[in-house]
């Protein structure tokens, strides 16, 4: 079954489904891998087993993953891939009740917590990742004066490029060039603030 592009997060309940700490765990593990078992994944998290398949049938529930095709191995194990290439998440779904302002408020919350862990983790390792990689890793405060026009305009045009880093680091990975390539999150934040 062909993914979607770009699951859009509308309801209440996949939203709060995905804003569980475990869960958001589990399936950016997943949406790395690519497929994964619940014995693996749980591997990663520390986890019993039973409960990272609970957790993953939760998000299987809300269309946020589903079942991948058997990989080999124990045949009574179920594989697991994202149900898209990512998701997207607006404010501008939850603000008409005071229930969905506070759970996009909490997931947001939730999101930047566990950005900010992958990121103070990559800090205190970054003496084994050597001299290229940490010359390549970047961390940058850009203060502007934009319009919300203006920085939407941004937003889009840097999706865009790194759509494009991506499609083209994917085609060379596939045409067998692997030599040094890594997983890589970037992080943006573009949001108004005044003195």
């Amino acid at each position: 079954m062909p993914r979607e592009e770009s699951r859009d997060v509308t309801d209440l309940g996949t939203l709060k489904a995905l804003a569980h700490p475990l869960r958001l765990k589990l399936y950016r593990l997943l949406f790395v891998a690519g497929t994964a078992t619940a014995s693996q994944l749980a591997e990663q998290v520390d986890e019993a087993v039973s409960l990272v398949s609970y957790h993953l049938r939760k998000l299987a529930g809300h269309g946020l993953i589903e079942e991948a095709e058997q990989r080999g191995g124990d045949a009574r194990e179920r594989w697991w891939q994202p149900a898209s290439d990512g998701v997207s998440i607006r404010d501008q779904d939850f603000r008409d009740a005071p229930e969905k302002v506070a759970a996009h408020l909490a997931a947001s919350r939730l999101f930047l917590e566990q950005r900010a862990e992958m990121y103070r983790t990559y800090l205190d390792e970054r003496t084994h990742w050597g001299a290229r990689w940490n010359e390549a890793a970047h961390d940058s405060e850009s203060l502007l004066r934009l319009t919300a026009d203006e920085l939407a305009g941004l937003e889009k045009d840097m999706h865009d490029l790194l759509r494009k880093y991506d499609e083209e680091g994917r085609a060379r990975e596939a045409a067998g060039d692997t030599e040094g390539r890594e997983h890589v999150a970037l992080h943006v934040y573009g949001f108004p603030f005044r003195l």
